[in-house]
């Protein structure tokens, strides 16, 4: 699959074969998701793939990487030799134009031709095997009238070179080349993106897993397994299953999927997904659902589907493709005849037929989008914004309407320390103790103390769901759970506490902070025109104390459902909506809206759902790449404009004889550098 003519070939191919309800083309994952009759077999779905010119196989959750990897590779060696072969015969070509004659003109056509023979072979294979699979399932797609214009100048410039010619054109034959391989590849650079964030997802998830088979530890591939294994899961090992606890109490890291910072205590009967940690005890887990039937591999089907969508512009790119194959044969085949009917030989009327051919080629029409956003995807990430998709570009120009999420998104979704001891004591065995455990409340605290060192302790000892404690000089000291130390836990703050046995106790509270230059980044969208509302499930106090400092609207106690169902009630009411959220609490949000952001601190799943992802503390990233995007737009907007400019003044002059086919090949270089050189100016966009 390459190109939307063959997502349309595939997709209406399909729609035919009865027994098939739908098919759902990924183009960036080089998948089709098959919606079918359980009656119709796998083999049957392979031959109709087959029919309409595809060669296809179940997929089994395998990573398409490498296949990705080496397709990224053969299109980057061809654009390298296609670039190499046309620096050279444009040197010998200049020396023609300077009046080389004679036999120096006819070595240097020979040299060309010896330099470009085998680079249009070698280069142009991606274009010529598209365009013999389109037409052997007689059809026709982009790639057949640039495969008719190269191997047609290419063939014409040697005969002219061995009649002893005086032009040849072998430096346009091998520039067209150059100019549509880099179009292709930095398309194939957008498609990958999303991709790649698929697959780092997938790695998660454990190959293998501990199977408990009449009081055996049996390791088996994940694939081998059932729902009813039973798993052992040791302490620091990643969960391979979904299923319910039989036996072990622990806490979970479901920082994967929720980006939730502190575990979740589970007990027997307690839920665990595939992919979560298990921070403390060994647990015995009874599966209930293995690979495809997870709740992670759900989640990564839900955002494979979010990453089929494409650009609006695109679209209308990939629309003008289908008709531009036998607009352009057409065209051709008409100056040929009108030509030989005029009285021309048939020399002169292949030329200006081979010449209308090169002009028309969409070399600057394939790089207007793709380019644009290259250049403006790489001046974000420079600012600390990762664009997954090119097509969110486009999404986030036309948003007038940002949610933002709370808890680490307009937060950090650090909880800070406050209230710790004084004395460089009892700050040294709180040190002592933070430092011996994998909590995040403990880390936390390990990094407030950071310099601070550690007490002496003896005996010390991590107690799952309490705290640790240890002794100093024959004193017991605990840090964890309020009741577990001995002191009161005080309501909607999230403590910990510390003290000695029989001491009195220090509550240590944690909160979360704004990020920096919440106001000031607010107060930027609201100058764009965005206007931006705070949600989240937490109390409305809370909630208003973080919208009252940001200087914006805000929403409390509202679920992961309510998110979704406000950012679909918005759209009906016409708004286009970004989505600022993290973990799986904003996923079904995330994916509903027009187009969604996560900070790089979210779960893997939220910066999954997420078209663009943001390094770094501040949420200025989020109006610098409203700001970005729409630049991003009028830039496209101007490409598409200079590439029509361009074909609707060049055509013409072809079609009369005023341009041979090496004034066409420079034509149409010309207008794609100068698509180029306009979309370079986006470098400068995220400011």
């Amino acid at each position: 699959m390459r190109c939307a003519a063959c997502i349309d070939r595939i997709e209406r191919g399909l729609a035919k074969v009865p027994g098939i309800a739908a098919a759902r083309v990924n183009l960036s994952a080089r998948r089709v998701r098959v919606e079918h009759d359980p009656a119709l077999s796998d083999e049957a779905i392979i031959e109709a793939f087959k029919t309409a010119g595809f060669d296809a196989h179940v997929f089994a959750g395998e990573a398409a990487g490498p296949q990705r990897s080496t397709e990224s590779r053969r299109l980057m060696l061809a654009l390298a030799v296609a670039g190499f072969a046309s620096m050279n015969i444009m040197l010998l070509s200049v020396s023609i134009w300077s009046g080389a004659i004679g036999p120096t003109r006819q070595l240097f056509h020979w040299i060309s031709a010896l330099i470009a023979i085998p680079t249009v072979v070698y280069s142009g294979m991606p274009f010529f095997t598209s365009a013999v699979a389109a037409l052997r399932q007689r059809r026709t797609n982009m790639d057949v009238p640039i495969s008719i214009g190269v191997i047609g100048t290419t063939a014409m410039s040697l005969y002219e070179t061995a009649t002893g010619g005086e032009h040849a054109y072998f430096d346009g034959a091998v520039m067209l080349l150059f100019f549509l391989l880099a179009g292709r590849f930095l398309d194939s650079m957008m498609r990958a993106r999303a991709e790649d964030s698929v697959a780092a997802l997938l790695r998660r998830v454990p190959d293998e897993a501990t199977v408990l088979i009449a009081g055996r530890h049996e390791r088996r591939k994940v694939e081998l397994l059932a729902p009813g294994d039973v798993i052992f899961v040791a302490a620091g090992e990643r969960i391979a299953v979904d299923g319910t606890i039989v036996d072990g109490t622990s806490e979970v890291d479901r920082a994967l999927i929720t980006g939730e910072s502190l575990p979740e205590r589970v007990t027997p009967g307690s839920s665990v997904l595939a992919g979560t940690i298990n921070l403390g005890r060994p647990l015995t887990v009874r599966s209930t659902a293995v690979g495809a039937a997870t709740a992670i591999a759900d989640i990564v089907r839900l955002m494979e589907e979010a990453s089929g969508s494409k650009s609006l512009y695109v679209r209308i790119a990939d629309r003008a493709a289908r008709l531009y194959a036998p607009a352009v044969h057409s065209l051709a085949a008409l100056t040929l005849v009108g030509w030989l009917i005029a009285g021309a030989g048939f020399h002169q009327a292949l030329l200006i037929a081979v010449a209308v051919l090169i002009i028309t080629c969409p070399c600057a029409l394939g790089l207007a989008v793709p380019i644009a956003q290259v250049v403006a995807a790489g001046a974000l990430m420079r600012r600390g914004v990762l664009v997954k998709d090119g097509s969110a570009l486009e999404r986030l120009s036309l948003a007038d309407l940002a949610l933002l999420d709370k808890t680490g998104t307009a937060t950090l979704g650090r909880l800070d320390p406050s209230n710790l001891p004084t004395t460089e004591r009892e700050r040294s065995i709180l040190a002592a103790l933070a430092r011996a455990s994998r909590h995040p409340l403990a880390r936390s605290v390990t990094c407030a103390l950071d310099g601070v060192e550690p007490a002496e302790v003896t005996a010390i000892s991590e107690i799952s769901g309490a705290g640790v404690e240890a002794y100093v000089d024959g004193v017991r000291w605990r840090f964890g759970r309020p009741d577990w130390v001995g002191a009161e836990r005080e309501g909607g703050v999230t403590v910990a506490a510390f003290g000695p046995e029989g001491g009195e106790s220090r509550l240590i509270a944690f909160a979360d902070k704004v990020r920096p230059d919440a106001r000031k980044a607010m107060g930027e969208l609201k100058a764009l025109a965005v206007e931006a509302r705070l949600i989240s499930g937490d109390d409305a106090k809370v909630v208003e104390e973080i919208a009252t400092h940001m200087g914006i609207e805000w929403k409390a106690r509202v679920t992961p459902a309510g998110k979704n169902a406000l950012v679909m009630a918005e759209q009906a009411a016409g708004r286009r909506v970004l989505m600022v959220g993290d973990g799986l609490n904003d996923g079904p949000a995330l994916k509903a809206a027009d187009v969604a952001m996560a900070p790089a601190a979210a779960s893997d799943v939220g910066q999954m759902a997420a078209d663009l992802v943001f390094f770094g503390d501040s949420l200025d990233a989020v109006p610098v790449a409203v700001r970005a995007a729409r630049r991003t737009m009028r830039v496209i907007k101007q490409n598409f404009a200079l590439a029509i400019g361009y074909n609707v003044l060049a055509v013409p002059l072809a079609i009369i004889g005023a341009v041979t086919p090496l004034i066409a090949a420079l034509a149409m270089s010309g207008s794609s550098i100068l698509v180029v050189a306009n979309a370079l100016r986006l470098r400068s966009s995220a400011r």
